[in-house]
C-alpha cells in the first residue's frame, strides 16, 4: 500500500536523432502562419502585450495534486509539505516585491547535451568521477556481448554525429533502474538496431575545456543539477520556461514531439513576467526557429514578437549597462551549443565571451549569469535520477511501442552547472537537489512571483549559490570578476573540425 500524498502547503527521434537546428521548426510554421495567443483574440497583438492580465492564483486542491506518492521526492528536495501552484513564495508580502535587491539582472545560457561527468566529472570539485590508482576514471558500463567499456578521455574535442542518444527511450535503458549500466548498450532509438556504443564513455578534462574548468574552479557549481526530464532538447527547455513539458517528451519534428499548440495551465514565465511588469529579453542568433520561447507558440509567439534581439545586440547592451530584468541567450545553435557533432571548443569560446561582457560591464555589480546545460546528450553519468514531483496532471506522450517508465515523476541525468555573480559563495559547491525549474523558482523568488506548476513550487532556488550575508552588507565577494583561463578554441583544437573526431572509442578501453 503506497504511503499517502503529503499534505500541501497553505503558503530526438524518427530513426535519426533531430538536432538542435531543427528544433523549433513548427513553432516558427506556427509563427508563419500567425498564431495568435487566446489573450488576443478579439484584440491588438500590441494592447495584449501591453496590458496582459495577471494569471489567477489557482485554490490549494487535492484534485490538483499529481496521483502518487510525493514523499520520496519531497526528502530528495529537503521539503516536508507540498507547495501547490499559484503561490507565493513569501505569501505575507505583495507579488512584485523585490525580494532580493541588489541582484537586479538575472542572465540564463542553456547550452547542450552533456552530462556532468562527461563535461566536469575530471574537475576535482562536486561528485565527479571515482578515480583509481592510476589517476584515470573507474567507470565502465557493459555491452551486450559482455565486453566492457572503460571510461576514457575523448580523443580530440569534436564529437561523433549521431551518438550517442538521449532518445526518451534510450535514456531510461541508459538508467536501468537506478544501476546507470545501460549507457553503452541502449539501442539509439527503438526502431534501429544500431547501440549507442562506447562513445557514452567518453569524457573532456581541463584540458580540452580550460576556460570551463576554471569557471567552475572558481565560482560555484552544482552537483545535484538534474535536467528535469529523461529525454531530450524540446521538454527538457519547455521546463526551463513553464515548468512543464506539457507532455512532450521528443524533440518537435516527432509524433510525441509535435506538442506546439498545448497551452501550460499557467501560462510561461515570460507571460508572468509580462503580467508583473518585469522587463525581459531573448537575445537569439535565429529568429523565430532557434527562440526557445516560441517551444510553446500559443503563449509566446505574440510575447517573443515584442522581446526578441539579435544575439550580438546582447554585447551591446551589456557593454552600455542597458540589459533587461531576466535575459535568456540563445546562440548559434548549429555550432556553438556544444552539441553533437559540433566542436566543444567552438561553444567554449563563445560561453567566455558572454561571461567576460558580463564581468567587464557596468552591470557586474548587480549581475548573476546561469550557466546550464539541457539534458545529458547521452553520455554517462554515475548518479541515478531521483523521484521527482510531477509538474501538473498531463501525462506524458511517447512514440509507439514506448513505455511511460515514470512518466514526469523522475528527473532526468545530471548536466554541469554554474553560477556567476559578484555575491557568489568562494569555494562553495552545492549540494542541494535542482533542475531547470529552479532557474523559474529564482526568479519567482527574486520578484515574489506565484508558481507556474508543482515543479517549480516545491523546487530549489538558487540562494544557496549566493553569500546573502554579503549581499545585505552590499559587500561583493568577488568585486571584480577574477583572471579566467582564455577558452579552448586554439588552432590545434579546432583542427579536428576538418580532419574528424578521431577513433572512439580509442584502441585499449574495452576489455573482456
Amino acid at each position: 500500500m503506497s504511503a499517502p500524498t503529503p499534505s500541501p502547503d497553505p503558503s530526438e527521434h524518427s530513426g535519426t536523432p533531430l538536432s538542435r537546428r531543427r528544433l523549433l521548426g513548427n513553432a516558427g510554421k506556427a509563427l508563419a502562419a500567425g498564431v495568435v495567443a487566446p489573450a488576443v483574440v478579439g484584440g491588438s497583438a500590441a494592447a495584449a502585450h501591453a496590458a496582459p492580465a495577471r494569471p489567477a492564483v489557482p485554490a490549494n486542491s487535492a484534485s490538483m495534486v499529481p496521483p502518487g506518492d510525493h514523499s520520496a521526492a519531497l526528502r530528495a528536495l529537503g521539503r516536508s509539505a507540498l507547495r501547490f501552484p499559484g503561490t507565493l513564495p513569501h505569501p505575507a508580502v505583495p507579488a512584485g516585491t523585490d525580494m532580493l535587491p541588489g541582484i537586479d539582472h538575472i542572465v540564463i545560457l542553456m547550452l547542450e547535451n552533456h552530462s556532468f561527468d562527461n563535461f566536469i566529472g575530471m574537475l576535482g570539485r562536486g561528485d565527479g568521477f571515482t578515480l583509481g590508482a592510476d589517476g584515470m576514471p573507474t567507470a565502465t558500463n557493459p555491452y551486450p556481448d559482455g565486453r566492457i567499456q572503460h571510461a576514457f578521455r575523448m580523443p580530440t574535442t569534436c564529437q561523433l554525429p549521431s551518438t550517442p542518444s538521449q532518445e526518451w527511450a534510450a535514456a531510461h535503458n541508459s538508467y536501468d533502474g537506478g544501476a546507470n549500466d545501460g549507457f553503452v548498450r541502449t539501442t539509439i532509438t527503438p526502431y534501429t538496431t544500431q547501440i549507442v556504443g562506447g562513445v557514452a564513455m567518453g569524457y573532456w578534462t581541463g584540458d580540452d575545456l580550460p576556460f570551463t574548468y576554471s569557471l567552475a574552479s572558481t565560482f560555484p557549481i552544482a552537483d545535484r543539477w538534474f535536467s528535469s526530464v529523461m529525454g531530450q532538447t524540446d521538454p527538457n527547455r519547455r521546463y526551463l520556461i513553464a515548468a512543464t513539458s506539457a507532455g512532450m517528451t521528443d524533440d518537435i519534428g516527432s509524433p510525441a514531439g509535435d506538442l506546439g499548440l498545448i497551452v501550460p495551465a499557467a501560462g510561461t514565465i515570460f507571460n508572468l513576467l509580462d503580467a508583473y511588469g518585469i522587463s525581459w529579453e531573448n537575445y537569439v542568433a535565429s529568429y523565430p526557429t532557434g527562440a526557445t520561447p516560441d517551444l510553446f507558440p500559443i503563449n509566446d509567439v505574440i510575447p517573443e514578437a515584442f522581446h526578441n534581439k539579435p544575439f550580438a545586440q546582447f554585447f551591446t547592451d551589456v557593454a552600455a549597462g542597458d540589459l533587461p530584468a531576466v535575459t535568456l541567450l540563445d546562440p548559434d545553435y548549429n555550432s556553438q551549443s556544444q552539441e553533437n557533432p559540433q566542436n566543444i571548443v567552438v561553444g567554449e569560446a563563445l560561453l567566455a565571451e558572454v561571461v567576460q561582457a558580463i564581468g567587464t560591464s557596468p552591470l557586474w555589480p548587480k549581475t548573476l549569469f546561469v550557466l546550464v546545460y539541457d539534458e545529458h546528450g547521452g553520455y554517462y553519468d554515475h548518479v541515478p535520477p531521483p523521484a521527482a514531483i510531477p509538474p501538473d496532471l498531463i501525462p506524458p506522450v511517447v512514440q509507439l511501442g514506448e513505455s511511460l517508465y515514470d512518466g514526469f515523476a523522475r528527473y532526468g541525468f545530471r548536466v554541469p552547472a554554474v553560477v556567476v555573480s559578484p555575491y557568489a559563495k568562494r569555494d562553495h559547491v552545492s549540494h542541494l537537489l535542482y533542475d531547470h525549474t529552479s532557474v523559474l523558482a529564482m526568479i519567482e523568488h527574486k520578484w515574489n512571483l506565484p508558481a507556474l506548476t508543482f515543479r517549480d513550487a516545491n523546487a530549489n532556488d538558487l540562494t544557496d549559490f549566493l553569500d546573502l550575508a554579503a549581499l545585505a552588507a552590499h559587500s561583493p565577494t568577488f568585486p571584480q570578476l577574477p583572471p579566467l583561463a582564455a577558452p579552448g578554441n586554439t588552432p590545434a583544437a579546432l583542427a579536428c573540425s576538418v580532419n574528424g573526431p578521431g577513433t572512439i572509442p580509442p584502441p585499449g578501453s574495452i576489455t573482456g
